[in-house]
């Protein structure tokens, strides 16, 4: 899609409209991240010539964590690169229309998450979430640690669910679209900005409709605006699982009229979260929460209400879209550290 679709959201969405900024200590992040993305495999060669090389999460972990502690928003950035390298894995063949071997590779990381270590010999994808996880969960509550791991199994979940679409050719209906679309998303990525900010919900907060209304309405503007981005990368791919694309097929739509349309939904979804906002104080006071509880709602509110133009700035700047780029020596559909990751299916 041209950036200039996607920056027209910034005329029409007043949540959208003033620039992010970025962590006063972001500029050597790019290096250190790029430098620890080849020391654990998970990009070979040139990072020029894949997608994940340049994605440029360090850029978004900046914009979203404006003001925690450098180390913490590094952090971030390498669980962003391992979910990117995870999701390219998934979305491409031959695990991209097998649901089993989908669930066989998740089962292995996940195994290792319960077991605390890697298997010997095991390939990058499940050496480096065990060392992230090591860096992560032993601040965070079992509630918090068991919560992530639910998250995880929801995004196994729907990334099965993408792959028996892709075999059977089945494009999901628009009013399925949203809640399929989250779980595939990376909700496991929400979790984290608790202890990137160190501070962690309570589950209360959690179960408050204000707070799930717009918890979902944020996940869907970043999905969405993610899908105005990677739309031409996925038609390519022959890949259904966009809104741009499910709106084509579904109401007969050019892609240009559907990419217009997406953009609508995005603002009317915005209006959503608006009022979610809104009302969420409120919510939050009758729960009389204690000071702490109090303020770690209110700081990872903050982060949130402002990951949308923080994203759509990234998707502006990054390159991981970008299908004009040079692929060099590998195919620009194959996910670097594919060989590695199918290695560990046994």
């Amino acid at each position: 899609m041209d950036v200039s679709l996607l920056l027209s959201l910034t005329d029409r969405v007043a949540s959208l409209a003033a620039p992010s900024g970025m962590h006063p200590g972001a500029w050597p992040l790019g290096e250190r991240l790029a430098g620890w993305t080849r020391a654990h495999g998970l990009v070979i060669g040139d990072p020029d010539t894949s997608p994940l090389g340049r994605a440029r999460c360090d850029r978004l972990a900046a914009r979203l964590f404006r003001t925690a502690p450098l180390d913490r928003v590094e952090l971030f950035g390498h669980w962003l690169t391992w979910t990117f390298a995870l999701d390219d894995l998934l979305d491409r063949p031959p695990l991209a229309a097998s649901a089993t071997a989908v669930c066989e590779l998740y089962d292995d990381l996940l195994r290792a998450l319960r077991r605390g270590s890697a298997r010997p010999g095991a390939r990058p994808l499940e050496s480096t979430l065990v060392e992230l996880w090591r860096q992560t969960a032993p601040s965070m509550s079992p509630a918090w640690r068991r919560r992530f791991l639910l998250h995880l199994e929801d995004h196994r979940s729907g990334c099965a669910e993408e792959a028996v679409n892709r075999r059977t050719g089945t494009v999901p209906p628009p009013d399925r679209y949203a809640a399929a679309r989250r779980r595939a998303c990376g909700p496991h990525l929400f979790d984290l900005v608790e202890p990137v900010l160190g501070a962690e919900l309570p589950d209360r907060v959690r179960a408050v409709p204000a707070w799930t209304a717009f918890t979902e309405g944020t996940a869907d503007l970043l999905a969405w605006c993610n899908d105005l981005a990677s739309f031409r990368r996925e038609r390519q791919d022959d890949d259904a699982h966009n809104l741009v694309a499910v709106l084509m097929h579904t109401y007969g739509f050019a892609d240009a009229q559907a990419a217009h349309w997406t953009v609508d939904r995005i603002v009317h979804r915005a209006a959503d979260v608006a009022a979610a906002a809104r009302v969420l104080p409120d919510a939050l006071d009758r729960l009389a929460l204690p000071e702490a509880e109090r303020s770690a709602a209110a700081r990872v509110t903050a982060v949130l209400l402002d990951a949308p133009r923080a994203h759509l700035d990234w998707l502006v700047e990054s390159g991981r879209y970008d299908l004009s780029r040079p692929s060099g020596d590998q195919d620009e559909r194959r996910p670097l550290g594919l060989l590695d990751a199918l290695a560990s299916l046994r």
